[in-house]
């Protein structure tokens, strides 16, 4: 292990991706701080934002839950999602935090006391306490706006994503994400869906510009496939390029990748829904290095492919 304990690492992202990551790092160190998109508008967290006016706090909530120490019962009773009746489908985590949201009046509060409650290794901060909505601007001139009705009309294959922005346009950055930036000596970016999970987060004031003027190794961690409609046929070359365009050029320094070979049958799956596999068309140079790791971990359930964690987990403190 190469990293001293007091090594700070920052996450970026929000999804599937970053909180199967945090589960794998918090094995190596209590310094972590993972800064979450607030952009989602679907399931319970879309409801709970409707009609109680708060911050979507499930991808919050799944981090928190992943930097848990322990897998206890509080934490299996702060992940039950409801199954029947008026709350099915909501998540019991979600309503806690929204009622802490309710009695100290404060988002932020509300999930820093959700961090407290769960003693997790290291901390969850959104990227921003504004209300924000996401929107893309599609080639064919629509735009759509809400992350889940993008996801949607990505899917449609007649058009594809052309730019991202918020509205309200330029949300100001969370002041203690901002400042973690700065004390970071690693900020990783992803995995995670590119234009919903990462992106989101760049678009935010502060955010790029204290990434940017950070002296930390910038990470980047490639999907292991592409998402139907979103980034259709996107090689690592297109991931990296699209982080740029919002980031600026030469800031990332490594890439990590997966070089662990898939079987057919779970790749002809993913192709029937429209995803391949990103294929890796970059190489080391002076400005980037490209680490390639055995990633690649099949639920075998139901054939998901995710990132191993704690070989992820390994190849970013090993960097």
């Amino acid at each position: 292990m190469n990293m001293k304990e007091d090594h700070h690492i920052v996450c970026i992202g929000g999804g599937t991706g970053l909180s199967t990551m945090l589960r794998g790092l918090k094995a190596y160190t209590d310094n972590l701080t993972a800064i979450v998109t607030v952009a989602d508008n679907g399931g319970g967290s879309g409801i709970l934002r409707r009609e109680m006016n708060i911050l979507p706090p499930g991808d919050i909530r799944n981090c928190i839950l992943a930097l848990a120490e322990t897998e206890s019962l509080m934490n299996q009773v702060l992940g039950y999602r409801f199954t029947e009746g008026s709350l099915e489908g909501q998540n019991l985590g979600n309503l806690f935090i929204a009622a802490l949201n309710n009695i100290l009046g404060s988002f932020e509060l509300a999930v820093e006391k959700f961090n407290e409650v769960l003693a997790v290794k290291g901390r969850v901060l959104p990227v921003t306490v504004e209300n924000i909505q996401l929107c893309a601007l599609f080639d064919d001139g629509t735009i759509t706006t809400g992350e889940t009705e993008i996801v949607d009309q990505s899917k449609m294959k007649s058009k594809a994503i052309q730019k991202m922005y918020l509205e309200p346009d330029s949300p100001k950055a969370y002041d203690k994400a901002v400042q973690a930036l700065k004390t970071a000596d690693t900020i990783v970016l992803g995995p995670g869906s590119l234009y919903t999970s990462i992106i989101p987060n760049l678009l935010v004031c502060g955010i790029g510009d204290a990434i940017k003027q950070s002296t930390a190794k910038v990470v980047y961690v490639s999907n292991i496939m592409t998402q139907p409609g979103e980034t259709d046929h996107y090689t690592l070359k297109k991931h990296i390029d699209v982080i740029e365009e919002y980031l600026g050029k030469g800031i990332v320094n490594y890439i990590i990748v997966n070089d662990k070979e898939i079987d057919e049958e779970v790749l002809f799956l993913y192709e029937e829904d429209g995803a391949q596999q990103v294929v890796v068309d970059l190489i080391s140079n002076e400005s980037r290095t490209v680490v390639r790791s055995s990633l690649a971990k099949i639920n075998t359930e139901d054939c998901y492919i995710r990132h191993n964690s704690e070989e992820l987990a390994k190849v970013i403190i090993n960097l």
